[in-house]
């Protein structure tokens, strides 16, 4: 069947777009972030493994670069659909892996818990490279801040309830004293499961769209160097790699960091972590319109200055030069959600209007692998710098110089570095970061005043 195309004057309904996000970060936060670090660590798990945990999903988008040649004959919405069903059958997979504890050891557990991580993100890195050439062309370019946004923000407070769920499973045995802990997992699998098989639902209610007549029957080799070396291009693939290491290991090793205080039980560092997608939810009010009006550029400024003032507060903490709380927790781990999804919305929004649109999935490709392996490669890497340093400690000047205050004052470090690199970039029609700043925090402020004043002003005259 040949589908129509999609201009500027038919915007598609995108309803169905942000429930699939919705659902699937119902789904995909529990095998992607703290939950799967929490199992992987009752079983036993290293620093070295945990950030194997994590990077793991981005490391495979790799395979983009390979399966970006067989989209045009399958088409979009069939290619994800194929991947994103796989990677469910083997989430009930993983849920069979805390049965097993009676006749497997932890050590077990964990090695067949990797082949099905492996497994899991081998399906969804190979169908994720149809995903963003599918959206560019079914969005309209002046629409696509606000949609990136409001995607975001469904993720975001999708992954809030998650978080609150998956504590509250993980927490049974508060309430049922004669489960055993390892029905709480099995129930937080099945429930990621049954969250991803609700979203195929919505996936396959997107509209689809023919992939362009340049990029269908076109099977000469692909210029790899020559897509890499294109400026504007390069110049965002270097931002990728530097925000990756910054950010990469964050989400990860302040789960570890507040695991290894022993003060917090499974449940409440859970219910702690699920904090930040309260702020991812700030990227609507935020990036919809922002981004469209003043671009990406800024709004990479913007946030490269505000993830070191976090991780700056994570390195102070470590370091015990702080007193540890739950407020002062909740202020550090709010943002993080908000700077990654801000940060993607950016990214995405940047990639959208640089790329051309000969060879887009090619470029995309491209794009996905060098953004997603470096953010893969860095939770690795801080995993290694971390258990190579150990139970070691220093005080001096005040500061107790562990493995994890080392860690959040490098990170602070490749904040800066990142922001150096974000002014370089090249986007025609972008704002500066002043100009940005000032919106938010002197125009904004104004604005909701005066329709404050507006509605009360209203409400006495009548």
């Amino acid at each position: 069947m040949k589908l129509p195309p999609v201009t500027a004057s038919t915007v598609p309904n995108l309803r169905p777009a942000y429930w699939f996000a919705l659902l699937n970060a119902l789904s995909s936060q529990v095998i992607l972030s703290g939950p799967m670090v929490l199992f992987a660590k009752t079983l036993g798990a290293s620093a070295t493994i945990l950030g194997l945990v994590a990077g793991m999903m981005p490391l495979l988008t790799i395979l983009q670069i390979p399966a970006a040649n067989f989209v045009d004959r399958i088409g979009y919405q069939r290619f994800v659909i194929g991947g994103w069903s796989l990677r469910i059958a083997f989430i009930f997979l993983m849920a069979l892996i805390p049965l097993s504890e009676r006749f497997l050891n932890p050590n077990a557990q964990l090695v067949l818990l990797l082949i099905f991580l492996f497994l899991f993100n081998l399906s969804r890195g190979i169908s994720a490279c149809a995903w963003l050439p599918w959206i560019t062309g079914l969005v309209p370019a002046a629409s696509r801040g606000r949609y990136l946004a409001t995607d975001q923000a469904c993720s975001n407070g999708a992954s809030f309830i998650c978080f609150l769920v998956i504590a509250a499973l993980l927490g049974v045995d508060r309430w049922l004293p004669n489960i055993a802990q390892s029905w709480s997992f099995i129930l937080t699998f099945l429930f990621s499961g049954i969250m991803g098989v609700l979203s195929l639902i919505f996936l396959k209610q997107i509209p689809d769209i023919p992939v362009p007549s340049e990029e269908s029957g076109n099977r000469k080799p692909v210029p790899w160097m020559h897509l890499a070396a294109h400026p504007p291009f390069r110049r965002l693939l270097e931002l990728d790699a530097i925000w990756s290491l910054a950010y990469g290991g964050l989400a990860t090793f302040v789960v570890a960091f507040l695991k290894a205080g022993s003060i917090w039980d499974d449940s409440s560092i859970l219910a702690l972590m699920s904090v930040q997608f309260l702020g991812g939810l700030g990227a609507l009010w935020f990036g919809g319109r922002r981004l469209d009006q003043h671009g990406s550029k800024p709004t990479f400024g913007f946030i490269m200055l505000a993830g070191l003032v976090v991780a700056v507060g994570w390195f102070l903490v470590s370091a015990k030069v702080v007193s540890t709380g739950p407020a002062l927790l909740i202020l550090l781990i709010l943002p993080l959600g908000l700077l990654n999804a801000l940060f993607t919305a950016a990214n995405n929004h940047f990639a959208m209007t640089i790329v051309p649109r000969m060879g887009r999935n090619h470029f995309f490709a491209l794009y996905s692998v060098v953004w997603q392996v470096t953010l893969g490669l860095s939770p690795i890497a801080w995993g290694l710098l971390i258990d190579s340093i150990g139970d070691r400690s220093i005080h001096r000047l005040g500061i107790d110089w562990n493995r994890y205050s080392l860690f959040f004052g490098l990170v602070s470090f490749t904040f800066v570095w990142a922001f150096v690199q974000s002014r370089r970039l090249e986007e025609p029609k972008a704002t500066g970061v002043t100009t940005l700043l000032h919106d938010l925090f002197l125009h904004e402020p104004r604005r909701a005043l005066v329709r404050l004043l507006g509605r009360s002003g209203g409400g006495l005259s009548q």
